[in-house]
């Protein structure tokens, strides 16, 4: 059970804020395009991920949470190889799409690193920062 105290609310805050960031990767027309839909998407994915499960697993460490993701994701880009239907059925839907993508780049990988650092310092940070006085307790 989640427990909501004040590194949680930030945590809920964080994922608010990310899910629009991350569809509009992929929504991006402009400036460096394709780099924003296909790799900063990555970089988002990855930290929500961290958020996420930062979220949900209070009592795990930061490290441990950013290591599992960044497995998960990297197993997720290399299932990006085979093309089963059901894969396919999957794939054919937006929230597919951005759940487990459909091409494999090795250009991916860098990105999810990048992603799951960022991941680790803004889970740190917020953890840390629960310290400081964000509502005042009743």
């Amino acid at each position: 059970m989640v427990i909501f105290n004040r590194f949680n609310v930030r945590f809920l805050l964080t994922l608010f804020l990310l899910i629009p960031i991350g569809i509009a990767t992929k929504r991006y027309t402009g400036v460096g395009e394709s780099w924003i839909q296909f790799y900063f998407g990555g970089v988002i994915y990855e930290i929500f991920w961290c958020v996420f499960f930062a979220f949900l697993i209070s009592s795990a460490s930061a490290l441990r949470i950013v290591v599992w993701v960044l497995v998960v994701t990297c197993v997720l880009e290399f299932l990006q190889l085979w093309h089963p239907p059901f894969l396919e059925w999957i794939r054919a839907t937006f929230l597919g799409r951005a759940l487990i993508g459909t091409t494999f780049s090795w250009l991916d990988f860098p990105h999810y690193f990048l992603g799951c650092i960022l991941g680790f310092f803004w889970t740190g940070w917020t953890r840390r920062r629960s310290l400081l006085p964000l509502f005042k307790d009743r």
